[in-house]
């Protein structure tokens, strides 16, 4: 089993940014693809970056590329997600996730642990 804890969410104005991170304990964190995706309300959970073991790899979603940026510490077993230039449009329960597999596998349906989410607000 592995344990993911987020932290880092908030309320930002419009421009402004934020890291999120995850933390992750109860299995080699190096051995699991790690990313995040989020869910705004009303609508279904969507992903927005994700990025391989080592972390030489990252894949983002095209509505964030530019502004977010996805890296990961195998010493700390952590996650971040720094974004910047955040607008209203990205207002959502941010999940962090980790998948046993390769990160060209990784999806909503092979993500094998998730966290609580954490809340990302912007205002306009």
């Amino acid at each position: 089993q592995v344990q993911l804890v987020e932290s880092g969410g908030g309320l930002v104005q419009a421009g402004g940014s934020l890291r999120l991170s995850c933390a992750a304990s109860g299995q080699t964190f190096s051995s699991l693809s790690v990313g995040w995706l989020r869910q705004a309300p009303g609508k279904e959970r969507k992903f927005v970056a994700a990025i391989g073991f080592v972390g030489t790899t990252i894949y983002y979603a095209d509505v964030v590329k530019g502004r977010f940026t996805l890296s990961r510490d195998n010493t700390k077993n952590t996650l971040y997600l720094v974004m910047h230039n955040l607008q209203p449009d990205d207002t959502a329960v941010y999940y962090c996730s980790a998948a046993r597999v390769q990160l060209n596998d990784f999806s909503a349906y092979t993500i094998d642990f998730w966290g609580q989410g954490t809340q990302v607000s912007v205002s306009s």
